[in-house]
C-alpha cells in the first residue's frame, strides 16, 4: 500500500501538470449564431416568412471554407467589390481562427502556387475519409428542394455588370499582363492571410476528408459568387447541404455575378439579395458577420440600405 506522503506528492504532480495545461485542454467558448431562413406559411402557397433559429456550436467541430476570394476577376466590378469585402473578411478569419474555427482557403484552379506550404500539404495529407460522397468531386447545380421554386435571377450572361467601354479596357489590361481576360486568377487575394494551421484546397473531396478527419460537422461558407461557385462548387453549400453537414452561408461576406440588365431587372445587391432568399427558402440558412465580430454586418458602399442581404 502506497505511502501518505507518496500519495500526496502524486497529487501535486497531477495538480501541477493540470496548471501546465490547462491553456490547452480548455474548452473554447461556444460560438452563438442566429441562423436565418425562410419557411413556407402553407406546403404550396408561395409564401414564405422569415424566422431566427439560435445555436451554439463547438469552434472544433467548425470550419469556415473561403470560396473563390481571387486576386483578379473578368469583371472589373467584382474586382472592386472583393477590395471592399477583403478586409473585414480577413479580420473575421482571424478572430475565428483564434477562436478555434478551422480556416479553408479555396482559391480554385490556383493550387500551384501553395505546393509545399504546410496548409497545402495538410490538405493533401487528409485520410480518405470512409463516408465520402460519391459525387464530392462535382459541382452541384440543383438540389431536389429547389425544384419547389423559381430560379430567382437570370445569370445566363455571366453575370457581368460593367460599363461595356471600361470592361473592354480591363481585358485589354489583363491581356496586356499575360493573362487569359476569362480566367486572369493565379491565387486567392493577398488581403486574405493564410496561416500554416490553416488548409488550402480546391478539391471537394480533399475538403470533405479534412472534415471528417477533424469530426467537423459545421461548416460557414463565405467568398464569391454566391449564386455560381459558392453554392455550387464541390465544397459549395449544396454539397454540404444534401451530404449531412450543418452548413450556413455568411451573407454579408459574399458577393453575386448578376447583370442588372437582366431579369428581374433589379440593381446588383437587390439580385445579390434574391439570390440568398433562395437558398435561405430551399438550401441552407444563413449568417451575418457581426454575429463573430460584433459591431453591425458588412454592407457595400453602393448598398442602399432598403436593399441589402
Amino acid at each position: 500500500m502506497p505511502s501518505l506522503c507518496h500519495v500526496s506528492r502524486r497529487w501535486v504532480c497531477l495538480w501541477a501538470f493540470a496548471i501546465c495545461v490547462s491553456p490547452v485542454l480548455a474548452a473554447s467558448p461556444e460560438l452563438q449564431f442566429t441562423l436565418q431562413k425562410r419557411v413556407e406559411t402553407k406546403p404550396g402557397s408561395g409564401e414564405f416568412r422569415v424566422t431566427s433559429t439560435v445555436e451554439k456550436w463547438n469552434p472544433r467541430q467548425t470550419a469556415i471554407i473561403v470560396c473563390d476570394m481571387w486576386d483578379l476577376h473578368h469583371c472589373k466590378n467584382a474586382v472592386t467589390r472583393e477590395g471592399e469585402l477583403a478586409p473585414r473578411m480577413n479580420d473575421l478569419l482571424e478572430k475565428a481562427r483564434a477562436q478555434g474555427v478551422f480556416i479553408i482557403h479555396a482559391p480554385s484552379s490556383c493550387m500551384k502556387p501553395y505546393e509545399g506550404h504546410p496548409a497545402r500539404e495538410r490538405a493533401k495529407a487528409a485520410p480518405k475519409a470512409s463516408n465520402l460522397p460519391t459525387d464530392i468531386a462535382s459541382w452541384c447545380r440543383q438540389i431536389p428542394a429547389e425544384e419547389q421554386g423559381k430560379y430567382p435571377i437570370d445569370q445566363t450572361d455571366g453575370g457581368e455588370d460593367d460599363d461595356p467601354v471600361e470592361h473592354a479596357a480591363w481585358a485589354a489590361e489583363l491581356k496586356a499582363k499575360g493573362l487569359n481576360p476569362r480566367a486572369p486568377w493565379t491565387r486567392q487575394i493577398d488581403v486574405l492571410k493564410i496561416h500554416d494551421q490553416d488548409a488550402i484546397s480546391d478539391s471537394g473531396v480533399e475538403v470533405w476528408n479534412l472534415l471528417e478527419q477533424r469530426g467537423i460537422s459545421n461548416v460557414i461558407l463565405m467568398g464569391v459568387h454566391v449564386n455560381m461557385c459558392v453554392a455550387g462548387r464541390p465544397f459549395g453549400l449544396r454539397q454540404m447541404a444534401k451530404n449531412g453537414k450543418r452548413v450556413v452561408l455568411m451573407r454579408d461576406m459574399t458577393d453575386s455575378m448578376y447583370n442588372p440588365a437582366r431579369w428581374p431587372f433589379v440593381d446588383h445587391f437587390r439580385g445579390t439579395a434574391l439570390f440568398i432568399e433562395h437558398l435561405e427558402k430551399y438550401v441552407c440558412p444563413t449568417i451575418t458577420s457581426d454575429q463573430i465580430m460584433g459591431g453591425k454586418p458588412f454592407r457595400f458602399g453602393g448598398d442602399k440600405p432598403h436593399q441589402g442581404g
